[in-house]
């Protein structure tokens, strides 16, 4: 693959290149915000979509056998986690899936934990469906995060936790949890009767030497507490194509999540998902392997730019992600005018870092997936405008 391939995205619909308008965003920002990749898929994965969409007929499909197997071939070969074809339901997305879980596991009232600054769907979802939100924050030192253990149990019996939403890989701090702190949670969860979700969705991003784990894969009796979610959405851009992967080991679990998206009546449909996630784990080994490798080369030189240029400006080293945590707030600037500063200024339309929670005043998020000319122009927008403004 051609990473450094320039892919014109404009005049496409797409929300990253195209949504200035809707979002009340300059429209000489360079967008580098929303969680897709400016890099082409697999080229296997374009050729099954082309094939099927000259069939010109697009009804009802379910999901093959061979989808089945697909699924289970990457989760083995690439995470070690041995899976079985009835653990697997497909939805139409990961957040539907917090959703549903939601809806099938808890009531109104119960208390669900996260852990923030963290992917703020998961906020959004317990506030919509009117559950408690429940703060296990993480804590950052020396530019480093971790978890508060003694917090995390707490707040699990004061509040008589009901559910955990675990992100792992962390979005947004590129945290790759060790299993020596996965096991810590998931033990503390199951003592107290704790049902896990674990959003594993870039579970496919991780530089080397750190490893991502399967956090249902760790201990067999995990599998009967934990939730699974995963797609290949964002390891093979395909997010508008609406389609992932929940993984229940446990039947009754299983059972009561199947049932909420058949209330919804939308437990059918996503041909074009089920055709592309298959042709992607099948065929797309090299290219994740190769991707990363450029997400790594992005993000060592953006950090060297800011170091010989601009050390008050700190990215929070990620172990995994294409999404880079950056610590603005040795430039002194309030939230409001660094945003203000980002988007007027720099022409910059990044993340902000309080929509992951308070706890991320003073940061942005940065979707470093992009050719690498995207990236030096990005970073030379921002150097003149700290000059600029003698902010650095």
């Amino acid at each position: 693959m051609n990473f450094n391939k320039i892919n014109n995205r404009k005049n496409t619909n797409s929300i990253k290149w195209d949504g200035h308008e809707k979002m009340n965003v300059p429209q000489d920002c360079l967008p580098m915000w929303v969680a897709d990749m400016d890099f082409q898929t697999v080229p296997q994965v374009i050729e099954a979509l082309t094939s099927l969409a000259q069939r010109g007929i697009y009804g009802y499909e379910f999901e093959s056998n061979e989808y089945f197997q697909s699924v289970i071939g990457w989760m083995q070969r690439r995470h070690q986690w041995n899976i079985k074809k009835e653990w697997i339901s497909t939805t139409p997305g990961v957040v539907s899936a917090i959703h549903a879980c939601l809806m099938a596991f808890t009531q109104p009232g119960d208390a669900v934990m996260i852990q923030k600054p963290v992917y703020h769907p998961f906020s959004n979802s317990i506030n919509r469906l009117n559950r408690k939100l429940i703060n296990n924050a993480l804590v950052e030192k020396d530019g480093h995060y971790g978890i508060d253990f003694e917090n995390f149990e707490n707040l699990i019996m004061q509040n008589h936790v009901k559910m955990f939403i675990l992100c792992s890989p962390h979005n947004p701090v590129g945290r790759v949890w060790t299993e020596e702190e996965l096991t810590r949670m998931a033990d503390l969860c199951i003592r107290h009767q704790v049902l896990i979700v674990s959003d594993e969705i870039h579970m496919d991003f991780v530089f080397k030497p750190h490893r991502h784990h399967v956090l249902a894969g760790l201990k067999d009796h995990y599998q009967e507490h934990v939730i699974t979610l995963t797609a290949s959405s964002k390891t093979f851009n395909l997010a508008g194509l609406k389609l992932s992967n929940t993984i229940i080991s446990n039947p009754a679990l299983k059972r009561k999540y199947d049932a909420v998206y058949d209330d919804l009546s939308v437990h059918a449909g996503h041909t074009f998902g089920l055709v592309a996630t298959q042709a992607a784990y099948d065929h797309g080994d090299r290219y994740v392997d190769e991707m990363v490798e450029y997400l790594h080369d992005n993000l060592q030189m953006t950090d060297a730019f800011f170091k010989e240029h601009c050390p008050k400006i700190k990215i929070i080293q990620p172990q995994g992600l294409y999404l880079i945590w950056v610590d603005f707030r040795g430039l002194g600037l309030k939230q409001r005018d660094l945003k203000e500063f980002l988007l007027k200024k720099a022409k910059l339309w990044l993340n902000d870092g309080v929509v992951f929670g308070k706890e991320g005043e003073g940061f942005q998020r940065i979707n470093i997936a992009a050719p690498k000319t995207t990236i030096e122009k990005a970073l030379n927008q921002l150097l003149s405008a700290l000059k600029e403004e003698n902010l650095c």
